[in-house]
């Protein structure tokens, strides 16, 4: 356990940060299960929109750190893709 003042606050800032980066974190992979379930239902619309959903926060969760920016990239690349594929699949 930390001792001293700036060490306290160091622990609290922390927490603070880890709380938030899980929260953004679990949006982000809930934003994937969405848009992997859409591409399975077949449902172009859907799959769009969820597309451009997902790309926003792939880009706002590269902005915020929690993830980085090359990894941001290939998800997109890999997303776009799918998405393309599905479209010349129908």
């Amino acid at each position: 356990m930390a001792n001293h003042f700036s060490a306290l606050k160091r622990a609290r800032q922390t927490d603070k940060k880890t709380t938030v980066n899980r929260a953004n974190s679990s949006r982000l992979r809930t934003q994937l299960r969405k848009l992997r379930t859409a591409l399975t239902s077949g449902d172009q619309s859907q799959t769009q929109t969820q597309y451009r959903e997902t790309v926003s926060l792939i880009d706002q969760s590269v902005k915020k750190g929690v993830i980085h920016k090359n990894t941001g990239s290939r998800y997109k690349s890999r997303l776009a893709a799918r998405v393309k594929a599905a479209a010349t699949a129908k």
